[in-house]
């Protein structure tokens, strides 16, 4: 009888891999480097600044991730991803274990991919990869305060998304995202995209809308991840790339509107230290701010090791206050030149330039500011440059 028993399971040892064929992957990116801005704002005027500062053509990261085949087709899917900053050690996105994803779901090639956790968007998900800054430039190259999301500012908490299998070069999916909060619209968030690719050509387009970004610990958008703390945030747009040879040129369009915002993330007022940095002067409510973005940008890989690329975004904003409307008006040009010295490391260089014209505001929004630099500058103009080196394992 032992016989037996022993027999039974030493065969059940060996019949269980078989079935669930499972596999783990640890990878990650290192990206460090040097920046220098000519122009920020400081309690004692516009300082230029030399910093070393981690993740801008990629963020800084870490992360897991596996698979289990269920049968039938079926498989357990995760995703672990970790961000940190490489010169502190820090956690990134707000002091997160895993603040870049954090999902587990099931996938099937025939009828698509559902996930729950924290995840990204649609417009991150579909758009952004037409975009410079969602594609090969990073932070440095976002549109102003990344107003759009196409640079991943911030991520999804509580989210069920689903992603459909490409059907003859489409495909589409979706998310909604939970408020955890007894007040179901307070703080959720749901959006849509879809893209299509035919040799060289792609094409994408997306919608996400979120109620009270950044105003509670709970929500979808906390407020240590908002780019701007508002009622409401809606973001739309689309794109286009094509590639022809060793050259890919695309044009993206994009519009986000925020409803009564009442301060971005992105800056710090100058004279108070305060962050978030308030939108409206005293006596003043804004009622709401849209940007309107359209995107030029072009990439030439001269060698399998080296690229450039370059991108042109004017920005057409809409500044609604009981004092009256604005229209500050963004130019922002980006340059970047990247060289793989073997298949995991490279080193790039980058530079920005922004100037704003048609201010009005009364606040910081009337002064250049490119992502990535410490504050708004206290002119019109402002300029980024950056070299690093980055590892990938």
């Amino acid at each position: 009888m032992k016989k037996h028993v022993i027999s039974l399971a030493v065969l059940s040892a060996f019949a269980v891999p078989v079935f669930a064929q499972s596999s783990v992957t640890l990878y990650g990116v290192i990206d460090e480097g040097l920046n220098y801005t000519n122009k920020v704002a400081t309690a004692t005027g516009g300082h230029s600044v030399w910093e070393m500062q981690s993740g801008y053509a990629q963020g800084s990261r870490w992360g897991l991730k596996g698979t289990e085949d269920l049968g039938g087709g079926l498989k357990a899917i995760f995703q672990l991803e970790n961000g940190f900053d490489v010169n502190t050690g820090k956690l990134g996105q707000g002091g997160l274990e895993f603040g870049r994803q954090a999902y587990v779901g099931l996938t099937q090639d025939q009828y698509g991919t559902v996930t729950l956790g924290r995840q990204y968007d649609s417009v991150v998900d579909y758009l952004a990869p037409l975009t410079a800054n969602g594609n090969w430039g990073g932070y440095l190259l976002s549109h102003p305060y990344d107003n759009d999301n196409t640079d991943n500012s911030f991520r999804l908490n509580n989210t069920v998304k689903y992603a459909s299998p490409v059907f003859a070069g489409f495909q589409i999916g979706g998310t909604y995202s939970f408020s955890n909060n007894t007040g179901f619209a307070n703080n959720r968030a749901y959006s849509l995209g879809a893209t299509y690719a035919l040799g060289g050509l792609q094409v994408a387009g997306a919608y996400m809308a979120i109620d009270n970004p950044g105003t509670n610990s709970s929500g979808t958008v906390t407020t240590t991840d908002a780019n701007f703390i508002a009622q409401k945030l809606q973001v739309f747009g689309g794109g286009v790339n094509y590639t022809y040879g060793p050259v890919t040129g695309g044009f993206v369009y994009t519009n986000s509107y925020n409803q009564h915002p009442t301060g971005t993330t992105y800056l710090t007022n100058p004279a108070t230290g305060v962050n978030p940095a308030p939108l409206a002067i005293p006596g003043n409510t804004l009622n709401s701010l849209r940007f309107q973005n359209f995107e030029i940008n072009g990439k030439y890989q001269l060698t399998p090791a080296f690229f450039v690329g370059a991108q042109y975004i004017y920005t057409y904003t809409n500044y609604n206050s009981t004092l009256g409307t604005a229209h500050p008006k963004y130019q922002t040009f980006g340059l970047m030149a990247d060289y793989n010295i073997s298949k995991r490391t490279d080193f790039y260089f980058q530079t920005a330039y922004q100037h704003v014209s048609s201010g009005g505001t009364g606040t910081q929004l009337d002064n250049a500011f490119i992502p990535g630099t410490d504050n708004s500058s206290t002119t019109s103009n402002q300029v980024a440059f950056r070299v690093a080196i980055r590892h990938k394992f």
